[in-house]
């Protein structure tokens, strides 16, 4: 092939790949996971650092999905005083890890399908969803902020943190 003829074609691939390249780069940026999600929000530094103590990261960055009832800092700092202290602690990294997994249901599931239902939780137990004039309440705890998108699920932003039901004392064995 002679130069004259190979100019347009590479005339024509180069501004192809340029326009490709303004394309790529004023698209949106996919969203990441839920741990990168969470992390570059202001309002969840207390739950990625309890993410972190309890060893979850790389569960809630696995291949999901995951709808995760996230609560605030605001949330956080309701807690009796000391409880998030203590929780923090190494000795009570499984502790920690159960109450953040009451967090996370096993799907993704968005805002226009949430219904007065049980959803069961990673944890193992039951959350109560509620719907209610229009607002939607997560073991009493009221979520605020819906379809926060992650690449392997979903957040929505609650303004309590919601805990387990403690499991029911065995009965005492009588002689």
């Amino acid at each position: 092939m002679k130069a004259s003829k190979l100019l347009p074609l590479v005339a024509l691939f180069a501004s192809t790949v340029s326009f490709s390249m303004v394309q790529a780069a004023d698209a949106p940026a996919a969203p990441g996971d839920i741990v990168a999600v969470a992390s570059g929000a202001d309002n969840f530094k207390t739950l990625v650092a309890a993410i972190k103590a309890a060893g979850l990261v790389e569960t809630l960055q696995g291949v999901g999905p995951f709808t995760v009832f996230a609560p605030t800092d605001d949330a956080f700092a309701q807690l009796p005083e000391g409880t998030l202290a203590d929780l923090l602690k190494p000795e009570n990294k499984a502790k920690l890890a159960a109450i953040l997994a009451y967090h996370v249901v096993p799907a993704k599931v968005m805002a226009a399908d949430v219904k007065t239902m049980k959803a069961k939780t990673v944890n193992g137990a039951e959350l109560s969803i509620k719907v209610e004039d229009g607002n939607v309440m997560v073991d009493g705890a009221k979520v605020i902020k819906t379809d926060i998108a992650a690449a392997n699920g979903v957040i929505h932003v609650i303004d309590a943190v919601v805990l387990p039901a403690a499991p029911a004392a065995k009965p005492a064995m009588i002689d």
